[in-house]
């Protein structure tokens, strides 16, 4: 991932400014992770996915409106737990922003 920065013996996501120990999650067991869309939907490869709120991209005038779909999206680890194509963009989401689309 290109927007993560590593400093010492701490990683911060240079998107949203979150910061997180580098050893504690070389040390984390693994663990099979269920990622819940913000209405606790739970999420899989290939599932499409609505925005729940208005969202400006940083670094971008562009912002995701409320019901903006995405093309199939694909499971991430890390912070940002979604990747997915949005109005020709390719962004890294964070599934609380995030409905899941029932067809």
């Amino acid at each position: 991932m290109t927007d993560v920065l590593v400093k010492n013996e701490h990683c911060e996501c240079l998107t949203c400014g979150h910061e997180w120990d580098l050893e504690a999650a070389a040390d984390a067991p693994a663990v099979d992770r269920v990622v819940k869309d913000a209405y606790g939907n739970v999420l899989a490869d290939g599932d499409i996915v609505a925005m729940i709120k208005d969202l400006k991209l940083k670094g971008s005038s562009e912002v995701l409106k409320v019901g903006t779909k995405s093309k199939p999206i694909r499971l991430l680890e890390g912070d940002h737990e979604i990747a997915c194509k949005m109005e020709g963009l390719s962004i890294g989401l964070k599934a609380c922003f995030v409905k899941k689309v029932l067809s």
